[in-house]
């Protein structure tokens, strides 16, 4: 329940080549700035304007005057960028989007339609398909003893390998005002996560995180 086929639409990226290289979405982190780079590289001229080197916005797309975009970056179509986003670098915006004031992103992959409108830090992440992160919600991508971040599940645990990992979040993700979701969080396809969670570990899809981590399965 936590591979790319399980949590993504692959349609919804530009990304999709790449990620289809692997199966688990964290094996896909250490690639993002090449991959972008490469993109970039191969995108329309007329549809892309490269605004500064390996910085890439669509023609239709909205970037405020005191946005931050750092190479290498890919911004897509009909996105928006406000008022003093930063983007560090390493960032693949899909179409859509809506990236907001006072938003940090740095190695993520944001597939079309998502929304970090309001304060939000996204690292080391992929965020799926119309996926939305509530005002002042974060993605901590380091542990705090520094260790390698594992996945964990109720089944299992997977050492991923890395000492950078944020959050995968599956295709139409809801994750409420000022929630933490902690170094290698996986959240499933339509699931809900309560304002002011701390979250950990694997949250199924179609289910909502409540407070004090109680999960239970949305009903159909």
């Amino acid at each position: 329940m936590y591979t790319i086929n399980d949590l993504y639409s692959l349609e919804h990226t530009m990304a999709a080549d790449y990620l289809r290289q692997y199966t688990y979405p964290w094996e896909a982190l250490k690639g993002i700035k090449d991959e972008i780079i490469r993109l970039g590289e191969s995108l329309d001229k007329v549809a892309y304007t490269e605004i500064a080197p390996q910085v890439w916005v669509h023609v239709t797309a909205t970037v405020a005057p005191t946005a931050y975009l750092g190479a290498p970056c890919i911004i897509g179509a009909e996105t928006e960028v406000r008022h003093g986003a930063f983007v560090r670098g390493s960032a693949l915006v899909g179409a859509g989007c809506v990236v907001g004031n006072s938003v940090e992103l740095k190695n993520v992959i944001l597939f079309d339609g998502v929304q970090v409108p309001h304060y939000n830090y996204v690292g080391d992440s992929i965020l799926g398909y119309k996926s939305h992160m509530g005002a002042g919600s974060i993605t901590s991508n380091v542990k705090s003893d520094k260790s390698l971040v594992t996945v964990r599940s109720a089944e299992e645990f997977i050492n991923t390998g890395l000492k950078k990992m944020g959050a995968m979040l599956g295709d139409l993700v809801e994750v409420g005002c000022n929630s933490v979701l902690n170094p290698g969080t996986v959240i499933g396809r339509e699931s809900n996560i309560y304002p002011l969670s701390s979250v950990r570990g694997v949250v199924p899809e179609k289910s909502i995180w409540k407070t004090g981590g109680v999960v239970v399965k949305k009903h159909d």
